[in-house]
């Protein structure tokens, strides 16, 4: 008796289950692997953003930053993502060729170095590309003594990684035409090139290279989260490159609402006070707290380099074939 009574009753609380789990809407968001790990930003702030969206936002890491773009191309308007966070200046332009953006309508008070006036990206951190190393080794004065020292580093790859590409545009902007000369002599101190930021920080800090291609901000981690004062980050006199981490609206979304709050979000206190100790960089709006104590120690670049988006895409290939064929000989 209770057989055929007892099945379509669990069959019915499954079907009610799964009508609920289908009812709960998921915002994808395509990003580096670091911001997704657990020591990155990721974690912390989806368990913020579920507690006001009432949705589950799932982050997808696909490698380092400039691995992104290369994806998204590859999907075309077929990806599952919603929104793609982790682009930079460097790559916009390319991104907004593609088509697959969509204007992301939030307007915000940004504290960046610059104005920052494009309708299809939206900044949430930023930051100085510089070369770290250890307190109380040589450090040279610019990237021309780098190449001239026999210091060996770590760099990552410029078509998979978005420091490794800034490093191209870094050299580029400060010798322009005598950019190839200086990586052929930068080329002999280059110990790997990574495919992303996280293999070439954890060589460094595994002793195989004096100095890893970084941000004037990593020695703050050491600082803050280890109390470890031990890593600098060295000051050039050609200025450091500037990166400002964006996001964008995939234009195919099926969640726009969800989006838009979502970008919102991004802007907002709950958001950016998680950035200077996860993403360790500066956030896009400083928090009503200000800064963490330690952030003061760093270095500040005397000149901020930058090419504008369209200049960085004019730029890049030739940048490229470049460091290339000095680092094939």
């Amino acid at each position: 008796m209770k057989k055929p009574i007892y099945l379509p009753v669990v069959a019915g609380f499954a079907l009610c289950a799964s009508g609920a789990m289908a009812q709960t809407p998921v915002l994808q968001i395509l990003t580096y692997d670091s911001f997704t790990s657990e020591w990155g930003p990721g974690p912390a702030i989806e368990a913020a953003f579920e507690e006001i969206c009432g949705c589950d936002l799932q982050f997808i890491g696909a490698g380092d930053g400039a691995a992104l773009l290369a994806r998204l191309q590859l999907e075309g308007p077929s990806t599952d993502a919603d929104i793609v966070l982790g682009l930079d200046t460097n790559l916009t332009e390319a991104a907004r060729a593609t088509g697959l953006f969509a204007p992301h309508g939030v307007s915000a008070d940004l504290d960046l170095p610059l104005a920052w006036t494009d309708p299809d990206f939206l900044p949430f951190d930023w930051g100085y590309f510089a070369f770290v190393g250890n307190a109380g080794e040589p450090a040279p004065a610019s990237l021309r003594a780098l190449a001239d020292s026999d210091i060996s580093i770590v760099i990552q790859d410029p078509r998979s990684s978005t420091p490794g590409l800034g490093l191209l545009m870094w050299v580029k902007a400060a010798y322009g035409d005598d950019a190839a000369a200086l990586w052929t002599d930068l080329a002999d101190n280059i110990v790997t090139v990574t495919p992303g930021w996280s293999e070439a920080y954890g060589l460094f800090l595994d002793g195989e290279a004096d100095a890893v291609l970084s941000y004037t901000t990593s020695p703050a981690y050491h600082l803050i989260a280890e109390d470890d004062a031990s890593k600098v980050a060295w000051s050039f006199d050609e200025g450091h490159y500037l990166q400002i981490e964006v996001a964008g609206k995939v234009a195919s979304t099926d969640q726009p609402e969800l989006v838009e709050q979502f970008l919102a979000f991004m802007v907002s206190d709950a958001f950016q006070s998680v950035i200077p100790t996860t993403n360790w960089m500066y956030p896009a709006v400083v928090p009503a707290g200000g800064l963490p104590a330690g952030f003061e120690t760093l270095v500040t670049p005397q000149e901020a380099l930058l090419f504008d988006p369209r200049g960085a895409a004019d730029a890049r290939a030739v940048a490229v074939e470049e460091w290339r064929n000095a680092l094939s000989r």
